[in-house]
């Protein structure tokens, strides 16, 4: 049997054991921090790092962690975590399909109507429910369950529940108009997003020939000024369109000497897209229509008119398989609708700066101050955006003791051997997450570096050096 000046000792050397480990890990996270704050690359830049302990919350080791700095898609965090607990995990968008008038022998004597709500998975190849085929599918079976085999009037598009503007104010020229700066609607088709094919010159200098897009555009034109630059110089082409524009522009350069190439765009608007799509459509599966695609933008001067009979709802997949593809592939697109989302259901005004400001709002009664959460998006493309890495380490042991934490884990990426969520804009990098030690110790962290010197190499190795002091 252990005597008591024996089992005095042992909870010593324990204390003091737990205690030395503490120190040693911030001591060894001390140490690669000062060594990559003296690497070249970082001669001009700023760090911010900040680590907590999951279980209990209390601070591991803090550089810079209340300067705000360019968070780049880690902010999709503040949005999904926020998403979760305001909209609930299972929250689906819906998307209606209506008539006016009346069915008179097989024929609808007036419109059919198609109410967005916001759906960003409507159309998207990432769920089979939700693939564009099966989408005009459920319409047709809709037409067909309903008797009608023409339609007299027009396919109307209403995408008035969300607000004229697409775009965050903060976004910048050259990233509209490519996929990944696509405008939000409440209806949102394919994920926003067209491929432009190409077939590239056999040589640096040749032109690019454009040899269409999938899906095939609706009523628009593109202006060619891209060249082949040299073999395997990889994608240096940008696409130039503005919403609710039917022109655009790409220029840039795609590498000589393959066979073919492609460049992602955004629609300029997707509301219209779908529609003709629909029409066409319905024109093979002999649904007879003499009907022109109307859309809200047609309807902003007078009053949208609406529906009187339903004809089914389309639902997208719950929150959390969204907030899955939202983390795992960074898509903005689901930020962007989330944020007008949260504020349509808030019965707001469905648009960027009531969803910001309603996003920051939850954040403020759950322990962030408005002033570390300087955002202008809900996806962190704006480099307007200023965050903390508090702030993001807050977020993150706010969302590990809520019910739905398990489906926001598991749809952090995997970096490094790590479940973290990455960001990455012009000379801005940062990763925030979670892990747990060989030791059993569970950690929460964010690190972001800004301004470093981009021709200096690649920065993501020496801050995966920095956060493997936690593993």
């Amino acid at each position: 049997m252990m005597n008591m000046k024996t089992y005095s000792i042992s909870i010593v050397l324990v204390f003091f054991s737990v205690c030395c480990n503490a120190q040693t890990i911030t001591q060894k996270i001390e140490k690669v921090v000062k060594l990559l704050q003296q690497d070249t690359q970082m001669k001009h830049a700023i760090m911010s790092l900040y680590v907590v302990e999951t279980k209990t919350g209390k601070p591991v080791y803090a550089l810079n962690e209340q300067v705000g700095l360019a968070p780049a898609s880690t902010q999709k965090l503040f949005t999904s975590v926020a998403a979760f607990e305001l909209l609930g995990k299972d929250f689906r968008y819906k998307t209606e399909v209506g008539y006016d008038s009346i069915i008179e022998n097989g024929a609808l004597k007036g419109n059919l109507y198609i109410t967005g709500y916001g759906d960003p998975t409507l159309g998207s190849w990432r769920y089979a429910q939700t693939k564009r085929d099966s989408v005009l599918n459920k319409i047709l079976i809709a037409l067909n369950k309903a008797g009608i085999k023409k339609i007299d009037g027009d396919v109307i598009m209403d995408d008035s529940k969300f607000s004229y503007q697409p775009l965050p104010g903060g976004w910048i020229w050259d990233d509209i108009g490519n996929y990944y700066g696509a405008g939000t609607w409440a209806i949102n088709w394919n994920e926003n997003q067209y491929d432009l094919l190409l077939k590239p010159g056999n040589k640096a200098g040749d032109d690019v020939t454009i040899i269409g897009t999938q899906p095939l555009l609706a009523d628009i034109s593109m202006s060619n000024l891209l060249k082949s630059g040299k073999p395997g110089s990889g994608d240096n082409g940008y696409i130039y369109m503005a919403p609710y524009s039917t022109e655009g522009f790409v220029s840039g350069s795609v590498p000589a000497g393959e066979k073919s190439f492609t460049l992602s765009g955004a629609l300029s608007y997707p509301a219209l897209q779908f529609g003709k799509e629909l029409l066409s459509f319905l024109t093979t599966q002999k649904i007879n229509t003499t009907s022109h695609v109307k859309t809200s933008h047609d309807f902003a001067i007078n009053n949208m008119t609406v529906y009187a009979k339903q004809l089914t709802t389309l639902y997208s997949p719950a929150l959390d398989s969204i907030t899955y593809w939202f983390l795992q592939k960074s898509i903005n697109l689901y930020g962007e609708a989330l944020i007008k989302t949260m504020a349509y259901q808030n019965n707001s005004i469905a648009s960027t700066d009531k969803g910001v400001e309603l996003l920051k709002d939850f954040w403020s009664k759950n322990g962030i101050e408005k002033s570390a959460l300087n955002i202008v998006d809900g996806s962190g493309l704006s480099p307007q955006n200023r965050v903390t890495t508090k702030a993001l380490v807050t977020a993150l042991q706010y969302a590990k003791d809520k019910n739905w934490y398990s489906s926001f884990y598991n749809a952090l990426p995997m970096y490094n051997g790590m479940h973290m969520k990455s960001g990455t804009i012009g000379g801005a990098k940062a990763y925030a997450g979670y892990h747990t030690s060989k030791s059993g110790v569970g950690y929460t962290f964010a690190i972001m570096i800004n301004n470093f010197d981009e021709a200096g190499g690649n920065i993501v190795p020496k801050m995966y050096k920095v956060l493997d002091e936690l593993k």
